[in-house]
């Protein structure tokens, strides 16, 4: 529901203008002075301001400078007295969206204020489109891959990442678990604040408590000095919580306590520490058997995944593979200080049907070997593809190529390619290819 804020500092005025509003289905706040209204709004204010000129302390003129100078969007009618049009003239030039003479009838004041609500909704569909392609822009440069999967990835971590849900990642090692977990929070509200993250298998169990929540002097033999904890350090920003099923049973019992009283205890004090907290948690297994075997709390799970994301293997999306290679070989050709080596055909046939077990890591670990000339891309693994599937991954890359050299111009790509034109677009359309994918801006 879109608000609207009636300023005048006549009560009788107020009241009635509210009670007209709300019996029109309208959401009303009045304000008796501009000073009040204004600490109510900010640029993403969604609705209208409606305002009397003539004011003790600040007058709708000087509200009107101010509201411009906060977002010039923002639609503001202007109420006048008889004897004030030339200042609601100046008004209107000085950017005010309508001014109504005073008395005005009910139905002056809602043709009005419709037309600026509806105004004030397209400023905000506007706005949001906007935000949400320069995040696509933005994300689609952290999280690498053209293929169905990737697409549907970043759309559901733009989707989550301005909540507040608790997300459960699942992937295999090497996949990009912690690069997901960065984007949710990056992308949210709490960006401004701390990104903690910590790998649950990498920490000895006795120093489990300590690290999560911290401790006081003395608390324990060595404790030399107060230590704030991870879930402390992480308060207002985001806990990451790798391989999450390597958690001791007696820390998930105080991981869930947090969770639900969202406060804690260092070890060796009684004082409760207030946390704001957003747990993002990476699990390779499946949480659902760790629990049916007793080595995970059921209750915790129900806590940790409120929300799901899982990244494909790269052996399920073999078409961003070449893309992933070459930056992560130009990255590595730029940290040596070498040129980059082209791919052969042979090299990049063994890219499309190697299975990748170590996914997105292995592979940047083969690109960086081929920049320094350490090895040839990797042999096929495990049982691959069928012969047909591997010639399909590799025309649907050969197109791709085709198509970024030539910056998506269709006559150059056929020419290029040798290929007809109606050849070509059945293939990009049987691949899933589309040519703005490859246009310049």
């Amino acid at each position: 529901m879109q608000p609207i804020i009636f300023i005048d500092d006549e009560a009788p005025i107020r009241e009635a203008v509210q009670q007209w509003l709300e019996l029109s289905g309208l959401t009303v706040r009045t304000c008796a002075r501009a000073e009040e209204a204004l600490a109510l709004l900010d640029a993403e204010f969604p609705g209208v301001v409606v305002s009397d000129v003539r004011m003790p302390g600040m007058d709708g003129l000087v509200l009107l400078a101010k509201l411009q100078a906060l977002d010039p969007e923002l639609p503001v009618i202007m109420v006048t007295g008889h004897g004030d049009v030339p200042m609601a003239v100046e008004a209107m030039r000085q950017g005010a969206y309508d001014f109504i003479e005073k008395p005005f009838t009910p139905e002056r004041l809602l043709a009005s204020l419709q037309r600026a609500l509806d105004k004030r909704r397209l400023v905000g569909e506007n706005r949001a489109l906007r935000r949400q392609a320069g995040e696509r822009g933005r994300i689609e440069g952290q999280l690498l891959g053209v293929s169905p999967a990737m697409v549907e990835l970043r759309r559901q971590i733009l989707e989550l990442a301005p909540t507040a849900v608790n997300v459960l990642i699942r992937g295999e090692t090497g996949s990009g678990k912690e690069r997901v977990a960065r984007c949710l929070h990056d992308f949210g509200p709490r960006a401004n604040k701390a990104f903690v993250a910590l790998n649950c298998a990498a920490i000895p169990e006795q120093l489990f408590e300590s690290e999560l929540f911290g401790h006081e002097s003395g608390a324990f033999t060595g404790a030399q000095g107060k230590r704030i904890g991870r879930i402390e350090h992480a308060d207002g920003g985001s806990l990451f919580l790798d391989e999450v099923e390597s958690l001791p049973l007696a820390q998930q019992a105080k991981l869930l306590r947090v969770l639900q009283e969202k406060s804690l205890e260092r070890l060796g004090s009684n004082r409760s520490i207030a946390v704001d907290l957003r747990v993002i948690s990476a699990v390779k297994p499946d949480l659902a058997a760790e629990v049916r075997a007793g080595r995970f709390r059921e209750d915790l799970l129900y806590r940790l995944n409120i929300a799901e994301l899982h990244i494909p293997p790269l052996r399920e999306r073999r078409e961003d593979i070449p893309l992933l290679f070459n930056h992560f070989a130009r990255e590595a050709a730029t940290r040596h200080g070498r040129e980059p080596r082209p791919l052969t055909a042979a090299d990049l046939a063994r890219l499309l049907t190697h299975d990748w077990p170590g996914n997105v890591r292995e592979l940047a670990n083969a690109a960086e070997r081929h920049v320094l000339g350490l090895g040839r891309a990797p042999a096929t693994s495990g049982p691959g593809q069928s012969l047909a599937e591997q010639l399909d991954a590799f025309e649907a890359q050969c197109l791709r190529q085709a198509l970024q050299q030539c910056r998506g111009n269709i006559a150059e790509a056929m020419a290029l390619l040798q290929l007809p034109r109606r050849t070509l677009n059945e293939k990009m359309q049987r691949h899933g290819i589309s040519r703005g994918e490859f246009v310049e801006g």
